[in-house]
C-alpha cells in the first residue's frame, strides 16, 4: 500500500435550512455543471465533519444499529458516518441546476447545513443500479426503491431510534 498523503479538498457545501436542500458548488468548480441539467439524480459524495474525530476514525465495529440485524457489526457493513476516513455518500433528487449562481436544489440530502461536499457525480441507470441484488435477512424487508424510502418506518429498523 502506498504511503503517500492524499489530498482531497471540498468543491462546496450543502445548504439545508427550512425543509430546502442544495449543494452550493464553489466559484472555481462551477464550469464541472456543465450538463448536469437534465439529471434527475446525483450522487452526492460528502465529509462528515461533525465525526471527524480521531476516536471516531479508530470504530471499526458497533453495537446493534439496526433492530433487527446482528448483535455486533463492522462498520463497513453500515452507511455509518462514523469511519476511518469519513466519507458519506447520497443519492439525492435533482429539482434543478443554476449554474450561474453554482446551485445544484435538490428534493433531500441526509447531509447536515454547511458539510463540505466532495464530489458530485450524474446518477447512471446503467452502472448505479443492480437488477439482481441480495441483502441479508435483516434488511431484507427495507424499501427496493429510493422512492419508496420516504414512506418506509426508518425509525423501527434503528437500535437508537426507538
Amino acid at each position: 500500500m502506498s504511503t503517500n498523503a492524499i489530498v482531497v479538498s471540498p468543491i462546496g457545501s450543502i445548504r439545508a435550512q427550512d425543509g430546502q436542500f442544495s449543494v452550493q458548488v464553489d466559484p472555481a468548480y462551477r464550469p464541472a455543471l456543465n450538463g448536469l441539467e437534465g439529471f434527475s439524480y446525483v450522487q452526492v459524495l460528502w465529509w462528515s465533519h461533525f465525526l471527524d474525530q480521531p476516536e471516531m476514525r479508530q470504530v471499526m465495529e458497533c453495537e446493534q444499529p439496526y433492530a433487527k440485524g446482528p448483535d455486533k457489526m463492522g462498520i463497513f457493513a453500515t452507511r455509518s458516518p462514523l469511519r476511518p476516513n469519513p466519507i458519506c455518500l447520497s443519492a439525492a433528487p435533482v429539482i434543478r441546476v443554476d449554474l450561474d449562481a453554482g446551485v445544484i436544489s435538490l428534493g433531500y440530502i441526509d447531509a447536515e447545513d454547511g458539510t463540505p461536499v466532495l464530489d458530485i457525480k450524474p446518477y447512471y441507470p446503467c452502472s448505479d443500479r443492480v437488477r439482481e441484488v441480495s441483502v441479508p435477512d435483516w434488511c431484507a424487508h427495507w424499501p427496493e426503491w429510493f422512492e419508496d424510502s420516504g414512506e418506509f418506518d426508518w425509525a423501527a429498523e434503528f437500535v437508537n431510534a426507538r
